[in-house]
């Protein structure tokens, strides 16, 4: 007899997110549902607003992505109107994103998905001088003594003692399926504090750049911040970005380096290392797809993205598929199972600029007991690329840059795999997930340095230009017009579509990259990238104790709130783990 396992909410993720399994007898998952538990607005609320001022409003589409969405905003204007951006705006964007890539990946590793492979309480058991000893093998990171881990554990005998685990409450500590010595747990936990630490550092870049973090600021047209060729110290020349500021921004940038290449890496490998089955299961699709995104040494030209466009089919790296997002038979998103409707019936799949964000929640009014998954089930829509469901994200990231043979993600690709002694098609994997993440922080922390070295090098030569005002003025407009933009935000492909009308904003659809993985089934019953994974060689210990359902869906790093905006009527979250 079938079980059906019910996680509500899946914690450590940003949004309200439900999974629903069925398992066999055995324990093995047999069915996935994934249902997004908050309405999607926000592309009501810009309807007949100023389109330059999209950007604001869509930022907060999410508390977390909030960088991307501004980018993606402001670039879906541009497109639509034909607005090139100077070099020195896009080098600086290219840096304003890299910078959350690096960022995202850090946190979500130690403070969202660690504690998935890291049991906390475990490190009560651990020899500090041991744990230095292990940690001075895999990395030269100058805390690592064994008194600094002494410490640590200090830390952590307080919370547990306390009879409050504060931050690390809600673990299934103690769980079989927790391999790592207490020695590296109680490395992984010194190094989750740490990274507390690090980040704070980190988003200084983005308030440089915009002015503030989170929700920093944008222009359409190129970048807020006026470039000064001088120090800066009064005036206006204090809120520009000039050559003081840059020093600080490539000393977070080598901070970013040294906590990558000195704590985040050695960990992933470390971690990976006693988790080697987890490279065999939970890869779910097996089709990927990429935007693109990192026009190259400020050129504003899709052809020398850094990160190329487009999909691979059934994990063929030697045949990439292009991809266009205007193009109406590429992108389709559908609500077959989802509590939207389309004035065209619910079964057909619609273009984003025709999207349409009519609600209509046909489910048991909440609370309930499980999801009636042969009708509607989530807040999220369904997109597909010409019909087939796609993974978005760092996996597909380094997909696409493995087969197109860019050689610094193929060396650390490589010394990766062999350091665990896997085989490529290992990354196709809940843990190739997390290893592609990893992987992508190396690469972007050092692709930032060159941006960077490109944006000073252009201030030399005295190109100070960061913003084109020639569109400003909406009489210059077209009467109708539609654009999208779309860039690779950390957690996959993002779009924002924009129709302009008078002036105006007719229709405004996001596309996002929890949209595409955590989507619910489409009208030919296809599952979502999320529901694949899961159905994908998973099973479970205890269904009381669902652990490896947590480590897949983290794995994608989900964030739903970016694909779904509100609680539900009376505001109450539904905080509950159930079996049936």
């Amino acid at each position: 007899m079938n079980t059906r396992v019910v996680v509500d909410p899946i914690t450590r993720i940003e949004g309200h997110l439900r999974i629903e399994a069925e398992t066999a007898a055995d324990g093995r998952i047999t069915g996935a549902w994934s249902s997004g538990t908050m309405v999607r607005g926000i592309e009501l609320i810009l309807k007949g607003r100023d389109p330059r001022e999209a950007w604001a409003f869509a930022q907060r589409i999410c508390g977390v992505c909030t960088l991307v969405h501004g980018i993606a905003s402001v670039r879906a204007v541009e497109d639509a109107l034909q607005w090139r951006i100077p070099a020195n705006a896009q080098l600086i964007r290219n840096l304003m994103i890299a910078a959350q890539h690096v960022h995202d990946h850090v946190m979500h590793f130690y403070h969202l998905h660690a504690l998935d492979w890291v049991d906390v309480v475990s490190a009560l058991k651990a020899d500090p001088k041991a744990t230095s000893q292990l940690a001075q093998s895999i990395s030269g990171y100058a805390k690592s003594s064994p008194g600094y881990f002494a410490d640590t554990q200090k830390r952590i005998k307080q919370f547990v003692e306390s009879g409050q685990l504060g931050i690390f409450a809600g673990g299934f500590w103690g769980h079989p399926e927790y391999k790592l010595p207490p020695e590296a747990n109680l490395m992984a936990v010194a190094h989750y504090l740490e990274a507390l630490a690090w980040q704070r550092d980190v988003v200084k870049l983005h308030a440089i750049f915009g002015g503030k973090n989170p929700h920093p600021n944008f222009l359409v047209g190129g970048s807020p911040s006026p470039i000064s060729a001088g120090p800066g110290s009064t005036g206006a020349a204090a809120t520009s970005v000039n050559i003081t500021t840059l020093d600080e921004v490539r000393s977070i940038i080598r901070s970013m380096q040294a906590f990558v290449d000195q704590v985040y890496l050695p960990d992933t490998l470390a971690i990976a290392g006693f988790y080697k089955d987890w490279f065999a299961r939970g890869e779910g699709l097996g089709n990927f797809l990429t935007v693109g995104d990192f026009p190259n040494r400020g050129i504003d030209d899709p052809a020398s993205n850094f990160i190329p466009s487009g999909v691979i089919l059934d994990r063929d790296l030697k045949n990439i598929q292009p991809v266009d997002l205007r193009d109406p038979a590429q992108v389709q998103e559908f609500v077959a199972h989802s509590w939207y409707d389309y004035a065209g019936g619910k079964t057909q799949g619609l273009h984003p600029y025709q999207g349409e964000t009519k609600l209509h929640y046909t489910g048991p009014k909440p609370p309930y007991e499980q999801l009636d998954v042969a009708s509607s089930y989530s807040w999220l829509k369904s997109p597909r690329w010409r019909g087939k469901a796609m993974e978005v994200g760092p996996l597909a990231r380094l997909a696409m840059l493995y087969a197109k043979g860019h050689e610094p993600t193929r060396a650390l690709a490589d010394q990766v795999l062999r350091t665990l002694d896997l085989p490529l098609t290992a990354i196709f994997s809940t843990l190739g997930r997390t290893a592609a993440r990893t992987i992508e922080s190396k690469v972007f922390a050092d692709q930032m340095m060159v941006w960077l070295d490109d944006l000073v090098a252009h201030i030399k030569a005295g190109d100070l230009s960061v913003q084109n005002t020639a569109l400003w003025e909406p009489s210059t407009w077209p009467a109708e017009a539609q654009g999208v933009g779309f860039m690779e935000a950390p957690r996959g492909a993002l779009a924002h579509y924009i129709v302009i009308k008078n002036g105006l904003i007719d229709n405004y659809q996001a596309v996002v990259p929890s949209t595409w993985n955590a989507g619910p089934r489409d009208a030919s019953g296809q599952p979502g990238a999320y529901e694949a994974a899961l159905m994908d060689r998973h099973h479970l210990h205890d269904p009381k104790q669902p652990l490896e359902i947590q480590r897949t869906v983290h794995s994608f790093d989900p964030c739903i709130a970016c694909a779904v905006h509100v609680v539900d009527p009376q505001g109450e979250e539904l905080m509950r783990i159930r079996v049936r």
